[in-house]
């Protein structure tokens, strides 16, 4: 698979053109950005982790039936992945009141909801991703009625994948973001990355936060943390 020219530059990645025109080639970086991209800094081995990370959480989705992007690993900082048309939606799924929920609602971190909550931004740097509902991104022709159901139902099927998954490696799954895409078909899938980044990754016993907060917050041991997170996949992979 031949990488050509890039054809975009994001926060945490670069996309890669490449002989297959449904097909691309996405790099991880060590970049690091809060609050929109008020904070900068880097991770050292971050890109390293979210990509096989990510690799490995998709291809585990993907046999429990929820379709992404993910085709191949290439390298330990590239992958192949299915072209997409990026849905203009981000899903925040929530099982504990966490950052900007315990925020906005003037609740403390860590309260366990009965069920899990779901919420959407609309992804848009500019207006600084603001909270929508449904009825919102109907319209603004952001998805259809069908692919906000399908979006919905994936990211809950997801959760309970992960929360589980999570829980066998003595991990608590706080909150998580997905991004979901059209392929060329319009049939929607998973897309993007599912991380450290992503998540909030507490753990079991501690609360120790294992994840991006530890820089949004500037708790040190950030790289220690993905590490660690890193570790117990593999340790759960390995059994």
């Amino acid at each position: 698979m031949q990488k050509l020219e890039q054809l975009y530059e994001g926060k945490a990645k670069k996309v890669f053109k490449t002989d297959d025109p449904e097909l691309l080639i996405v790099d991880y970086k060590d970049d690091a950005t809060a609050f929109n991209g008020l904070k900068k800094g880097s991770i050292a081995g971050k890109g390293v982790i979210n990509n096989q990370m990510s690799n490995r959480l998709m291809a585990k989705l993907e046999k429990a039936g929820v379709p992404t992007h993910f085709v191949q690993e290439l390298s330990p900082r590239e992958t192949l992945v299915k072209k997409v048309s990026i849905v203009p939606l981000e899903v925040i799924v929530r099982n504990l009141s966490a950052g900007s929920f315990a925020k906005r609602y003037g609740v403390e971190e860590g309260i366990v909801f009965d069920a899990p909550t779901i919420e959407f931004s609309y992804k848009n740097d500019e207006l600084g991703d603001p909270l929508l509902n449904s009825y919102h991104a109907l319209a603004l022709k952001l998805a259809t009625a069908e692919e906000i159901d399908t979006i919905k139902r994936y990211a809950f099927q997801v959760n309970d994948f992960l929360k589980a998954l999570w829980a066998e490696c003595g991990v608590i799954l706080v909150d998580f973001k997905l991004e979901f895409g059209r392929l060329a078909d319009g049939s929607i899938v998973l897309a993007d990355e599912i991380s450290p980044d992503t998540c909030r990754l507490w753990d079991e016993k501690t609360h120790e936060k294992l994840d991006k907060d530890r820089f949004r917050r500037d708790l040190g041991g950030v790289e220690d943390a993905y590490a660690e997170i890193m570790k117990r996949l593999m340790d759960h992979d390995a059994d």
